[in-house]
């Protein structure tokens, strides 16, 4: 993704829209091209000396700001990593001993011999790898290739991400969708943490609000890449739009976009293939004669809201539905526990994480329903918590 000053955007009124560039323009197509082809040219060299040939190519043109930007992409795109034969401390180490026990008289040759011998490393190759753990001196490993019109995509994308870094809320509209339709679009809610109130039904269609970035007090940069990251897997859902309130000093602007629209493409994202490290984890570890534990792909009405728990912990007939937050805050949690009493449910479990608590006031009294850990859910602490809301 790009860093706040390479986006860029325009204002009309209270609408505000990214800067895309024409993935058709030669000029653009030449300069991505241009670029992706030095950065194959310079693996296994470097970064310093990449960096120095990308800085050379933008030059002084006026576009340096879109360059700068395409050139974000792709060193993202770029795996360094240290390349010595040995530990370049360990290397320091064994030479600057070395060249200790010939002072003051000192032999750069001589020593550089003894430490090769010692080391049973060519010289040249210990001055090469002498600091090869400094930023600028790793080597380009590996590059993630793509071609130049696929790059500029990437740009445009990114600006429109860009936007969400400032947002102060997001509201998105479904139309009335098959249940696979609704569960792809709430999983990848989910999937990136994001703070969310559900209005409407499955036969209506619904109403989805994700707190923005801006709208908390802590946590608020994490926040802000999760909620940016989400538009690529939200391109991948099918009828929807959405309209998101930008921070702005003046007066309140916003984005708008929608399901049909033409000029961002993503890869395809499917979050159902994406493992969740922690849920992963605790299925793995579950191991209960009376509860059984296994994922949830339904999606609960609620009347007025709706329900997508992760889990289904089941015993004797009965079942507990159980959602794993990302970030909360009280306010927030308050809020869906009203959803489920109003909805009349009572059979559900929702964990919440002290590390993921995007605001720095601390929870009131909270009933049996949730379950509050530090920053793993541990499968004794769930088994515990679902015998305590089944007596």
């Amino acid at each position: 993704m790009l860093t706040s000053d390479l986006a860029m955007s325009w204002t009309r009124g209270d609408q505000i829209r990214p800067r895309y560039l024409n993935p058709d323009a030669e000029e653009y197509l030449q300069a991505a091209d241009d670029l992706i082809l030095l950065v194959r040219e310079h693996q296994q060299r470097r970064r310093s000396v990449l960096q120095k040939a990308l800085d050379d190519y933008i030059g002084v043109g006026t576009d340096y700001r879109i360059l700068r930007g395409l050139i974000k992409l792709l060193v993202d795109r770029c795996e360094f990593e240290t390349v010595a034969p040995m530990e370049p401390a360990e290397l320091r180490r064994s030479l600057f001993l070395r060249a200790f026990a010939h002072h003051p008289v000192l032999d750069r040759e001589a020593v550089l011999a003894l430490a090769a011998e010692e080391l049973n490393v060519p010289a040249e190759q210990i001055l090469d790898s002498l600091y090869a753990d400094l930023h600028d001196n790793q080597k380009l490993v590996s590059f993630e290739d793509l071609e130049a019109r696929a790059l500029l995509d990437e740009y445009n994308l990114a600006q429109a991400q860009a936007l969400f870094y400032r947002c102060v809320e997001l509201t998105l509209w479904v139309e009335p969708q098959s249940p696979l339709g609704y569960r792809q679009l709430f999983e990848a809610i989910k999937y990136y943490r994001l703070i969310h109130s559900i209005r409407g039904s499955a036969a209506r269609g619904y109403e989805i609000r994700l707190s923005g970035p801006v709208s908390l007090f802590h946590r608020s940069q994490k926040y802000g890449i999760q909620m940016a990251v989400f538009l690529p897997a939200l391109l991948a859902c099918q009828g929807w739009r959405l309209r998101a309130e930008i921070e702005s000093k003046s007066k309140p602007i916003f984005y708008e976009l929608n399901s049909e629209q033409k000029q961002l493409y993503a890869a395809q994202f499917d979050t159902s293939s994406e493992d969740n490290p922690m849920l992963e984890k605790l299925l793995a570890k579950w191991a209960d004669n009376e509860w059984t534990l296994e994922r949830c792909a339904e999606v609960i009405d609620l009347g007025e809201t709706a329900f997508a728990p992760d889990l289904k912990a089941s015993r004797g007939g009965r079942a507990v539905y159980i959602e794993l937050f990302g970030f909360w805050t009280p306010r927030y949690l308050q809020q869906r526990l009203q959803e489920f009493a109003r909805g009349g449910m009572r059979n559900f479990l929702l964990a919440v994480s002290e590390e993921w608590r995007g605001s720095r006031d601390e929870p009131t009294i909270l009933p049996a329903n949730v379950l509050v850990y530090k920053t793993s859910l541990d499968a004794r602490a769930l088994r515990s918590a679902l015998t305590n809301l089944s007596e």
